[in-house]
Order: C-alpha cells, then structure tokens, then sequence
C-alpha cells in the first residue's frame, strides 16, 4: 500500500513515470555547471570541460526534443523551470522546438519545400551535412517564430520566456567572463549545431509521400538508451504525440512497413 501511494504522488509530478531519472540527471549536470561557475577560475580547466561536455549535452537535446512534444511535469511552472536548464544546455528556449519541429517539421517533413528542417535546396539538389547543419542552426529561431503566427497560443510562451533566459545567460557571462563562456554561451551554441548535425541522418535523401519510407531507424540499444528511443524514428512520426518509452512497442506494431535498408543498428550514424 505505502508503495502504491509514493507511485501515485510521483504520478502527480511526472507525467511518466519513466521521466525522473533522465530529469534528475540533467538537473545534477546543471548544478554542476553553476558550482563551477562560482568555484573554478581556470581558463584551461573550463576549456575541456566545455569540449569534455560537448557530446553529453548534445545528448541532453534529445531529452530537450521529447519534452516539447510531451511536457514532462503535470505543472506548468515546474516545465516552465525545466526548459530554463535545457535551454542552458541546449540552445532551444521555452516553445522553440514546440513550433519549429512539432507544429512545423513534423507537419511538412514530407515536403521539401516547407519543411523547417529541409535537407533540400531550392533546385532539388541534396545539401551536404556542413550545409544542412549551417542553415538549421541558423534559421531555427526565425522558422520556429515563423510557424508560430499561425499558433498563437504556443508562440507567446516562446515571446515570454526568451528574453529573460538570455538575459540571464548575459548576465553570467558579464560577471565572470570566462566561466560564462564555456559554461553556458558557447555549450549552448555548440548543441544547437550539433543538434542540427544529428537530424541530417534522419531523413536526407529519403524523398517520397510514404511516411513510413521516410525515416532512418537506428535499433542500437545504446543509441536508444541515451537518446530516449529517438532511433525509432518512423513510429515517432507516424504518432509523434506517444511518449518515448513507448516508442518501441508502437515500432513493433509497424515494422513490417519500414524498408530494410532504413534500419541501421550501429551506434554511429549512416553517413
């Protein structure tokens, strides 16, 4: 009974359960991140920890990625505080990826010439990784305001809570320089180019009107535990509102449709 209880009181945080460790860790690497701030003066020391910690909150963009599609806490403070520290790894604010990917790139990945993460140039022609990883990076913020004209209610948290993440990240770079740089300016940057470097794999070259034709799926169970099953990636767009740990079995309902050469099982991607 005592068990059953604590279950139903998680439950009323946690929309799944399945959320509270990758959560808990996250928030351990950003209090991490702020006693350094306060604590090392070390120009080299922050160095590499910056390049030790590019891979990992690259990875953190993928949780990032999960929340927008499905808000982790019951509450929207408690969301609303979450996104500040993602954002602080990542480089996408409160609603970004709510409007460029949910609302916008999940809608048109199927057409080249809309799609908010479009691997196509304007005359067909396939763009390279460095290409493709540029413009992404860069075109995130305006496509992401862009598609939210049209959604009002999701663009105005994103209105709101932009400027005082920011502002808050200047902050820390004016009072110590250094720390801020390395610690939250530059890793934030970084993730964002290596979250657009990433989604290259996810559907370039795969040009067609069949949704399930239309991904790569990457079944390595690290690449799956690290990233949330994000290598699923046909069954989260064929229902992109499911939660990520039930993408496996949703997979399993579908698989008979993906093409062979769409899988991969290797940790690494296919390029």
């Amino acid at each position: 009974m005592q068990k059953s209880s604590q279950a139903v009181k998680e439950t009323r945080i946690f929309k799944y359960k399945e959320d509270r460790w990758p959560v808990f860790i996250i928030l351990m690497l950003s209090f991490v991140d702020i006693a350094l701030y306060f604590i090392i003066e070390s120009t080299v020391f922050l160095f590499v920890y910056y390049l030790l910690m590019i891979i990992p909150k690259g990875v953190i963009c993928a949780w990032n990625h999960h929340h927008q599609h499905l808000f982790t806490f019951r509450h929207n403070a408690l969301n609303r505080g979450l996104e500040f520290f993602y954002a602080l790894h990542t480089g996408v604010t409160t609603n970004l990826w709510r409007l460029h990917h949910v609302l916008g790139h999940h809608v048109n990945f199927l057409d080249q010439k809309i799609d908010e993460s479009r691997w196509q140039r304007k005359d067909g022609a396939q763009m390279g990784v460095l290409e493709y990883t540029i413009k992404v990076a860069l075109t995130a913020y305006p496509r992401g305001y862009a598609v939210g004209k049209h959604f009002p209610k999701q663009l105005k948290p994103f209105l709101i809570y932009i400027g005082p993440t920011f502002l808050a990240v200047g902050l820390l770079v004016w009072f110590k320089p250094v720390a801020g740089i390395f610690l939250f300016a530059l890793p934030m940057l970084t993730s964002l180019l290596f979250t657009a470097y990433v989604t290259y794999d996810h559907h370039t070259g795969l040009s067609t009107e069949n949704e399930f034709e239309a991904s790569y799926n990457n079944l390595s169970t690290i690449f799956n535990y690290l990233t949330g099953n994000l290598g699923y990636h046909t069954a989260h767009h064929y229902r992109q509102g499911v939660h990520w740990s039930k993408l496996p079995a949703l997979h399993a309902t579908i698989a008979d449709k993906i093409p062979e050469h769409l899988y991969q099982r290797s940790l690494f991607t296919h390029r």
